[in-house]
């Protein structure tokens, strides 16, 4: 096959080829974003201004919000652009540019759920020495090296991938996926992809047992509590960061472990929205429903900017 490293554009996959259909996901995806887009600026937004939630469980919590809104803002309204003016291409550059910064979010967001499982830990296991262990510094650097990790780990897929040769330029993914773009390839540099994949996935893995076992260390601790307030006090605070975690897993697990078929572009859609978009929506809610800190910070927010509006009016 003809070498197509030089081509000025992928085709991505579109979610119909019918108009209504296509006008459908692109409203259904518009709500998704906007969803998403809301949700995680108001934890932003409510963590900064309010001081009592200048904690570092409101710190992490306010990074992975910024996460999230890099997360679907990377893939989503290209989708919609897609679906809307009825065109499924992407530059070259636009692709590498899209590859980088999801994983770069992507594995990002997953170091700092490692790092709040930390948090908990000592908050719960060590509390007389929490604020020694949790210093400002200590936060900043935690999540300074969870938003490092990430770049570098999206500059080893991106090089890994956009050093090889493509022989084709149709993506069978609504975004530029790596196990879809080493599909098209046509050089044996994949198999470097192939092992940073690998590699990768060690490192999931190893970040996935570091919070089992720091969770098991803490539901250990809470069962010691001899008040069931305190139990409930304490967990109440792990609920939340657990449910995220869980949600990231098995939505990745629903993804990635099914069996390989060779005609289920339809059916990589649903699992790929399932994991990459579902996520980033959901987690603001999931903080927030249980979260009283959270509910009251944002009472404040709406009550005085209310009031602020009916003096003015």
């Amino acid at each position: 096959m003809h070498n197509l490293t030089s081509m000025p554009a992928f085709l991505l996959l579109g979610f119909s080829d019918i108009r209504e259909l296509q006008l459908l996901h692109f409203f259904m995806f518009l709500v998704l974003y906007l969803m998403a887009i809301i949700g995680n600026l108001l934890i932003v937004i409510v963590i900064v201004l309010d001081h009592h939630l200048h904690t570092p469980m409101y710190f992490f919590l306010m990074n992975l919000a910024i996460m999230d809104l890099g997360t679907v803002t990377v893939m989503v309204p290209k989708s919609m652009a897609i679906s809307l003016y009825n065109n499924r291409l992407i530059s070259y550059f636009g692709c590498v540019a899209q590859v980088f910064f999801l994983h770069f979010f992507g594995i990002s967001d997953f170091a700092l759920l490692t790092i709040m499982a930390h948090d908990r830990y000592v908050a719960i296991c060590r509390p007389l020495q929490y604020e020694t262990i949790m210093h400002k510094g200590a936060c900043m650097r935690m999540v300074a090296i969870g938003w490092i990790t990430g770049f570098l780990a999206a500059m080893l897929h991106t090089g890994s991938t956009f050093g090889n040769t493509f022989c084709a330029n149709s993506v069978h993914q609504f975004f530029c996926e790596i196990s879809k773009l080493l599909k098209i390839s046509c050089s044996d540099f994949y198999l470097v992809e192939v092992r940073v994949l690998v590699i990768a996935f060690i490192i999931s893995v190893g970040c996935f047992i570091f919070i089992i076992i720091t969770y098991m260390q803490i539901f250990s601790t809470v069962l010691r509590i001899p008040s069931s307030d305190g139990q409930k006090k304490a967990l109440s605070t792990c609920i939340p960061h657990l449910t995220v975690v869980s949600l990231l897993m098995f939505t990745g697990a629903f993804a990635y472990v099914r069996p390989p078929t060779d005609s289920s572009s339809d059916l990589d859609i649903v699992f790929a929205v399932i994991y990459t978009i579902i996520p980033p929506t959901l987690n603001p809610f999931i903080y927030s429903m249980r979260n009283k800190e959270i509910k009251t910070a944002l009472w404040k927010l709406f009550y005085k900017n209310g009031v602020v509006y009916c003096s003015i009016c």
